[in-house]
């Protein structure tokens, strides 16, 4: 028989590249930073099951940028898709991707979308502190102050959109954390384990692949 989950590993496999000190991505910066640490100094390969988690995200991207498309959906635009993002700071760059920039047209609006896939949205009662993060970086970085995380299920296509207030102050603080995991990698000096520290990211633990190093502050 042909084993068809081998085929699908094999069609998602990448060439591992490690991490650059002094480019930095937008995904990351709202959870642990000494996690991010790790992924730096000690890089590992992506579990064949992670991929395949991140390409079902990519298929549901998608599935709507469609439904923005749609000549049926004439109250919204699509702008763009897949925004390249990029942002220099002294000493090192910012580099992502933006999934949607679109227009609401009954108010003249511009509005960031950023998609996110998840097991079930039923659970969900507000949007995910990272992907809070993630967004108010991009509204502070292009200027519009507008933006939705937007959950889509993965077993029934349900979804939850959660409007996300600019902050000015919130944007600058994320920059500082950028200048602070650039110090900390460039100064070998292991960040505090902020997952430990704050109980609302203590659930990180359970899904990091560095736990063991952490739990013996192993740099």
């Amino acid at each position: 028989m042909i084993d068809f989950n081998r085929l699908i590993e094999k069609h998602l496999e990448r060439e591992s590249r490690p991490k650059q000190i002094g480019r930095y991505y937008p995904s990351e910066i709202g959870t642990c930073l000494r996690k991010i640490w790790y992924s730096y100094k000690h890089p590992m390969e992506t579990k064949a099951e992670l991929t395949k988690i991140f390409e079902l995200g990519n298929i549901l991207h998608e599935f709507v940028v469609d439904v923005l498309k749609s000549e049926k959906n004439k109250e919204v635009e699509l702008l763009e898709e897949e925004l390249p993002f990029q942002k220099s700071y002294p000493g090192f760059i910012v580099s992502g991707r933006i999934d949607d920039l679109i227009l609401l047209k009954e108010n003249n609006t511009k509005i960031l979308v950023e998609v996110k896939s998840t097991k079930s949205v039923l659970p969900i009662g507000e949007a995910q502190d990272s992907h809070k993060t993630q967004l108010q970086l991009y509204m502070h970085a292009t200027g519009v102050h507008k933006g939705i995380v937007l959950y889509v299920d993965k077993n029934n296509l349900q979804s939850k959109a959660f409007e996300i207030e600019y902050s000015k102050e919130e944007g600058e603080k994320i920059i500082e954390r950028f200048k602070q995991l650039h110090t900390a990698l460039t100064s070998d000096l292991l960040p505090t384990a902020e997952a430990k520290k704050f109980e609302n990211k203590q659930w990180l633990c359970r899904f990091c692949d560095y736990a063991e190093k952490c739990e013996k502050n192993e740099a």
